[in-house]
This record gives C-alpha cells, structure tokens and sequence, in this order.
C-alpha cells in the first residue's frame, strides 16, 4: 500500500536567479516530484508526489546544492547573503579597478594594489558561484555558475600568475576578473527584481488577504485581521471596505465592485441572503454579512492556489528550452577550450588574447534566458487572466488553447441565459393552479438551472401542500418523487414517458404514469453569443453545439448564431462519445456550466467552465471564467495567443542571442567585460518583453 502524498511548500533561501531555480526543479524532478514550482524572485518552492518518509531526504537534497531550506526555527537570510549585498560590495572594490584604463594615476596601475583589490571581489565570486558551480557538477546538473566560476578564476589565476613572476601589463587582467562577477551580479539582481514583477499579479492578489475587518459580537464591534474570522463570524462592511471572506449578507444592500475578482467592471447590486465574495469591495451602503468560506476555503485563496499551480505545469514548448539548456554549459566548455586552442596554437594570436576570447565565450553564453524565455511569459499571461476573471489551470493550457480545431459547447445556460420562461403550460383533467404548486414543490429539490427558473415563475399553493417522502434527481432525465400516499410523481424530459411527447412539450408531469401537464420552455439567448462564434470562425475554429436538448431547440439557436454542427438531445455519455471523436479529429474544447457538464469538461482537452465563481467545479475544468460573460471567451483566446507568441518571441531571441554572441566573442570582437554585460542585459531583454505582455493591447 503506498503512503499517502501532500503538496509541499518550502520556503528556499539562496536562490539568485532562474538558474538556481532550475538546478532545485531538475533535483525534484529527478526524485519524482509531481506539479513543482520553483520561484526563486519569492524563495518559493512548491511540489507534490512526495511522501512524509521521504521528505527529510528531500530536503537535504535541496540544501545539498547549496541553498538553505527554512522552517519556523530558522534565521532568515543574512544581510551580507543577499545578492543586493554582494552587488555593492563587489561595486565598491570594481570601480577604482576599472578606473585605471581610463585614468594613469601610478597606484591605479600598481599590480599589487589591483590584487588588493580584487581578491575580495574574487573571493565573492569563488564562493556565490564557486558553492552552486560546485554542486551542480556534484548533481550530474551544470549550471550557468560553473561557466563564470570558471571564467573569473581563470582571469585571475592568470593576472596573479603575472604580478607574483613580475611579467608586466601585459598579464594584467584583474578588472576582467572583478568586473565579469560584478556585472552577472547585477544581472542576477535585475532578474530577480523583474521576475517578481512578472508574479505581480499573485502578489496584488495576497495583498488583498492582508486586512483588517470589524466583527460583531453582542453589539460590540471588534477589529480583527483576516486570518482570524472564524465560519459563522458576524461582520460588519462598511462604504468603501474591502470584503476579508465569503459570506451571505444578513443586513443592508449596496453595490458591491467584484472586478478583481471576476472581471466584471460595473458593481453589482446586493442585497439581503446575497453571496459576497471574498476580496471584493463595498463601493456604497452598509451591510453585515455571516462568514461562510473563510481560510483556504474562500474563493481568493482558490484563486491564488490555482495560479500558483498551474504555474508549475509548463507548456510542451518549454521542453524544447529545457532541452537545449541541460547541454547547453558542456557545449560552451567545449567551445572555450577549442577556441584557446585554434586561436593560440593554429592562428597564433598571443597567449593574453587566446585567453581573453576563451573566457569571453564563457562569460557571454546564457542558458539563464533559455530557462526564462517560457516560465515568465506564462506568469505573465497567467496574471492578466487572472485580473480578467479567467483562472487558466497550467501553462500548458495556454498552449493548447492556441491550437484549437473545436470549440464546443452546452446550450442550456452557456449559450443561452438558463433563466428560463414557461412559454405554456397543458393540463389534462387537473387544475392549473395544482400543477403549478406540484412542479414549484418538486423543483425545489433540484439546482439544475430549469428548476431555479421555473421556480421562480411558480408559487406554491397551501392549498395542494404534499408531503414528498422521498425525491431522486436524475441528470439529463428530471424529477421522481414519491408522497406519503405512495403516489408516483415524476417531472421529467417529454420524450421519456411511456408516450413520447417531445415534439409538443418539453417537461412532462405524470402522477402514477398517468401524464397531467405538459411544460414549454423558452431560454434566451447570451448577450454577446453571436459576437463570440463568429470570432472564433474567424480563428478557424469550428464551433459546435452540444446539448441534451431537444433537436427543434438546437436547431434554432444553431440558426440564429450560424452554428453548422449540432449534437442535440444527448445523454451524459453520448456527449463523452461525441467529444472522444471529435478529439481524433484535433484540439477540442467544451464551455460548459462547470456542474452538469463535469464528465465532458474533464474528457475534452480543454475544459471551459462558465458559472458563479462561488459554485465552481474547480476539478471538472482546465479553464474557469469567473464572470460568464461570453466576451471572457474571446478574451481567454486573445491572452493565449499573445502568450504564446511572447514566449516564440523569448526562446528567438535566446537562442539568436546565443547563437550571434558566442562566436563574435570566440574571435575576438566581444571582451570579457562586453560579455559579461552582454549576458546580464540578455535576460533582462526577456523578462521586459514578457511584462510587456500585462500592458498590450489585446487584438
């Protein structure tokens, strides 16, 4: 029997890039971790598959690699540990250095004054670069570090070599040696400041979560934080307060804006018994509401678990980077040494120069904007989802969304409003007024989007009170009841009573198989529906309609929208069968309620739930809209494509960038420090071409 597995988080110091990043995601991958997330911008580590057993081990090996995983005990980071430090202290010893080839000052140019000032800069990058250089060998994983470890310590060998056998200027290369670790240094810091701009997003979320809120307790008003409302607290929300948990309004109305959190931009009006939603704001009016979802229950919390989790799933184009980097710090070895050797031993360029191309090579080459060019670009697109009100389960998603062949949906409450009318209704030897009171009774057992409708256009009369004893819903067929009479009561789809009366009705009631009433139903169409097919024909998509339906209801929003394919009056299974087919044929996606459409949500490659953020199937869906305005539609294809196109944007230039720069420094047109400024800006090119993303338009 195997040992149950929990998602873990560990909080990981020491991490200065994304380089440090894939070193810890390439260690639990090889342990056979599940869903990891690495963000070394939070010194967040997130994975799951692990078991308890296993997780001291697990944990040492995270530290074996030379990072330091905290717990409750241990000390944060020290203040000369952190890469801002290390920075300005490498700073501090480099510029003087660097000064000398602009400045003939004699003590600028003394060898030994430029070995004091050096070897603590050297002595930095020995250690920060030399420890993760070191360990990734250790691991079988060799990382960008080993490259400018041996970079620098090959420059200052070399120069130290020089001043200790008084061999003159010409061995002078300690402002190489000090100004290649300072400038990574400061790559390192602008990566790891850009990065965390790219997780904004989460960030502004958190924040949300870090309030404060009046509680009611026996009249008594009491200011508490967030995290300690209880289930069943009484709060108090005030004009202009932000909402800290779900809850039901009990007293007052207002307008409540639930844009950061659904996307929808207009506040929408509450009232007594109304849902609110944590992280939304009172704009006007007063309320007191009952806390029903508080902690990790609450919507927010979902929310902000799904981004984190989903930016742990990487999209298959990212496999192509992650290849190429695994070879890529032998390859530039190799390179480095063949270029000493060529330029040195076969062009006979002098030894000084031979060395300063080999280390140029190493200095300029960057894996780190391969490993960055998809991850930041998916955090990105992942973020502006989410501030849309559309919650996108992996970056994987993002790229099957770009690739889609079908599109299909549900009709009922996805197409259509599910607010229902009853168009007619027939008795047959019964008052209206009975039935009318039956039907009120019977579908306040069920949730389905008819019932919630037709209850709302029913009342139910004292008159013809009955007392059910026992009710079962049946999905896609209806109501059976039996009363305390042992009267047999079913309020089901026409076609499916002993006489098929679907061409002329859509609900049947029967009692004791005897038919008393038939029901027409009529739904309106969504706003912005006929708007939404005709975008995504215009994508090439094809969009189908999927419904349990009848063929007639089908038929005629299919028409009105200029839907071709239509599978109506279907079954559960039926719709599993169409969407298996369908999936040969290419990408498919179904948009559904998220509740009745769960089995076909979950079978098609991407499932779209549409619905109320509170009553989500979070399991069912790869995509969640939280406003199921049918324009989140359009937009969740606009942010798929555009992400997409950003991380082709990303991986080009990394590896044009590589692929330009290695040889102009292997001949000599790029110096060390050129190459080492060169490497530090190349991933800061990728990660602002990423964030450009959270700022362009959508088109």
């Amino acid at each position: 029997m195997n040992e149950e597995t929990t998602t873990v988080e560990l909080t990981v110091t020491g991490m200065h890039c994304t380089n440090c990043a894939i070193a810890i995601h390439q260690y639990l991958e090889k342990k056979e971790a599940k869903d990891i997330f690495v963000d070394f911008a939070s010194d967040e580590v997130k994975f799951s598959g692990i078991t308890a057993k296993e997780l001291p081990e697990i944990t040492k090996g995270i530290e074996n690699l030379g990072f330091q995983v905290l717990t409750d005990e241990s000390p944060k980071e020290s203040f000369y540990k952190k890469i801002e430090t290390k920075f300005w202290f490498s700073l501090f010893f480099t510029l003087p250095l660097f000064a000398h080839m602009f400045i003939q000052h004699p003590l600028l140019h003394d060898p030994y004054i430029q070995l004091g000032l050096c070897a603590p800069v050297f002595l930095l990058g020995f250690f920060h670069f030399g420890k993760s250089a070191f360990y990734s060998l250790k691991n079988g994983m060799p990382n960008m570090d080993v490259l400018i470890f041996i970079g620098a310590t090959a420059a200052f060998t070399y120069s130290l070599i020089g001043t200790l056998n008084h061999l003159g200027p010409d061995y002078m290369f300690y402002e190489t040696c000090a100004t290649i670790i300072t400038l990574v240094l400061l790559g390192n810091l602008f990566e790891k400041k850009s990065v965390k701009k790219t997780t904004s997003a989460i960030g502004d979320l958190i924040k949300i979560q870090n309030v404060t809120t009046t509680k009611i307790t026996a009249d008594l008003e009491e200011i508490i934080h967030t995290r300690d409302v209880k289930q069943g607290d009484v709060l108090l929300i005030k004009s202009g307060d932000l909402i800290p948990v779900d809850g039901d309004i009990i007293e007052g109305d207002g307008f409540v804006n639930e844009s950061m959190i659904t996307g929808e931009s207009l506040p929408v009006f509450k009232d007594r018994y109304a849902t609110v939603i944590g992280g939304t704001t009172l704009t006007e009016g007063n309320i007191k509401i009952t806390a029903t979802k508080v902690g990790r229950k609450t919507v927010l919390s979902q929310i902000i678990a799904l981004i984190k989790e989903a930016q742990s799933k990487k999209p298959p184009i990212q496999k192509l980077g992650d290849k190429v980097a695994s070879y890529f710090v032998p390859f530039v070895v190799v390179i480095a040494i063949f270029t000493f050797f060529i330029t040195y031993f076969i062009a006979e360029i002098s030894l000084q120069q031979s060395l300063m191309n080999a280390i140029a090579v190493l200095v300029v080459s960057c894996p780190c904007a391969m490993g960055l060019a998809t991850p930041t670009a998916v955090m990105v697109g992942l973020g502006r989802a989410a501030k849309m009100g559309i919650l996108i389960k992996g970056g994987d998603t993002i790229e099957e969304m770009s690739d889609l062949k079908y599109m299909v949906f549900d009709k009922t409450g996805t197409l259509t409003t599910g607010d229902f009318n009853i168009k007619a209704i027939q008795t047959f030897g019964i008052e209206q007024k009975q039935v009318e009171s039956i039907i009120a009774q019977l579908e306040g057992y069920s949730n389905h989007p008819i019932a919630k409708s037709i209850r709302q256009h029913m009342k139910e009369v004292k008159a013809y009170r009955i007392v059910f004893q026992d009710v079962k819903e049946i999905k896609s067929e209806g109501l059976y009841a039996t009363d305390t009479n042992s009267n047999v009561y079913k309020l089901i789809n026409a076609r499916l009573g002993k006489v098929d009366y679907s061409n002329r009705y859509d609900l049947i009631l029967s009692i004791n198989d005897v038919v008393v009433a038939g029901l027409v139903i009529e739904d309106q169409i969504k706003p912005y529906a006929k708007e939404l097919i005709q975008a995504i024909k215009g994508k090439n998509i094809t969009p189908v309609i999927l419904s349990g339906d009848r063929k007639s209801k089908c038929d005629l929003v299919a028409q009105k929208l200029g839907i071709a394919e239509i599978y109506s009056d279907r079954n559960p299974e039926e719709k599993l069968n169409i969407i298996n087919k369908l999936k040969k044929a290419g990408i498919t996606a179904m948009v559904g309620d998220g509740i009745n459409d769960a089995p076909a949500l979950t079978t098609a490659h991407v499932g779209i739930s549409l619905g109320d953020a509170s009553h989500i199937a979070i399991q069912s869906a790869k995509i969640i809209l939280l406003n199921s305005d049918l324009k989140s539609i359009e937009n969740l294809l606009l942010i798929g494509r555009h992400t997409l196109q950003t991380i082709k944007e990303n991986l080009f230039w990394a590896f044009a960038y590589n692929i330009i720069a290695i040889p102009l420094a292997a001949m000599g047109f790029l110096g060390p420090m050129l190459a080492a400024f060169s490497m530090a800006f190349s991933d800061v090119i990728v990660i602002g071409n990423s964030l450009r993303l959270r700022f362009k338009k959508l088109r």
